[in-house]
């Protein structure tokens, strides 16, 4: 694990959602449990489209005004204009709250030494705490979310948003851009790994697909942390193929992020054949090959 960093995270929009219907309507659209969410936690989630296909995943974060949620900006405004044509007669308010508020990752061995400096403690993983109109947003393995007035954390020593993407992908949080939106059910990112599923909660989007491949077993793809080496990086989107599956894809790249080691590690939605195989090929079925670092669970287990 690298040295702690606090990287710059504006390539990311906050939107907010309040009002006295927020939470129901939320729960009502999300993958994750959103009414069980108290004041000052977080948690992973996603929304789907009535085919169970994914069209973002984000950190949802319950404040005592409403929620704040964190995804690329890059699929922000249209997400926030989606979301607002299922408000009807809620009493909800989706706006955008990037302006004037500065948002960090710290992460990196000692993070939690940095955190504590600013904000006297660090939280536990999906818990939130503030200081000085400044939250902080525990994510675990010393990671760590901060939105705020800038300038935010003037001390803490500068990372890359490279720096951040290779620490989540460690982790195996799956980040929906552009490039992917509607590519996968979230078993197949698994988003249910991280939270940011509940198959106790009531109807949302996709919910039957979604509870209908955990319970039938029938999901064949899974995602997986792999390494390719090199210096070109691989995009999202990006497919990967294997031996078993020929000319066809075997899967699709979510996100990628240079190595400390170099070379790129990546996070890999393929069939759960090739990834036993291990025998992943970026691009094309004879292209660059991959190393499968860390599996997923089986298909039985899926």
């Amino acid at each position: 694990m690298p040295s702690a960093f606090a990287a710059d995270l504006s390539d990311n929009a906050l939107l907010a959602v309040t009002g006295d219907d927020a939470a129901a309507f939320l729960h009502a659209q999300f993958t994750s449990d959103v009414q069980a969410l108290a004041v000052g936690e977080a948690q992973w989630s996603g929304w789907c489209t009535a085919k169970g296909r994914l069209v973002a995943t984000f950190l949802l974060l319950r404040r005592p005004d409403g929620f704040l949620l964190m995804l690329p900006a890059e699929i922000a405004a249209a997400f926030a204009k989606r979301l607002s044509m299922f408000v009807l007669r809620s009493r909800v308010k989706i706006a955008d709250a990037s302006a004037g508020i500065a948002r960090i990752g710290i992460a990196g061995e000692g993070a939690s030494s940095l955190v504590r400096a600013r904000w006297g403690e660090a939280p536990a993983p999906m818990k939130a705490i503030e200081k000085d109109g400044a939250t902080c947003v525990g994510l675990g393995e010393e990671r760590f979310v901060a939105f705020g007035p800038a300038p935010l954390a003037p001390a803490f020593p500068p990372g890359t948003r490279d720096q951040w993407e290779w620490a989540l992908i460690q982790a195996g949080i799956p980040i929906v851009v552009a490039a992917t939106q509607e590519a996968f059910v979230p078993q197949m990112a698994n988003l249910e790994l991280v939270g940011g599923v509940s198959f106790r909660k009531g109807c949302y989007p996709g919910q039957e697909i979604v509870a209908r491949t955990q319970y039938r077993g029938i999901l064949k793809r899974r995602m997986a942390l792999a390494h390719v080496a090199g210096g070109e990086r691989p995009q999202p989107g990006q497919s990967v193929y294997s031996a078993a599956f020929g000319e066809q894809s075997a899967g699709t790249i979510v996100n990628a992020a240079p190595a400390p080691g170099g070379g790129y590690d990546a996070l890999v939605v393929a069939q759960i054949e090739s990834l036993e195989r291990g025998d992943l090929r970026w691009r094309s079925p004879d292209g660059p090959a991959m190393e499968v670092r860390k599996a997923p669970l089986p298909a039985s287990a899926a």
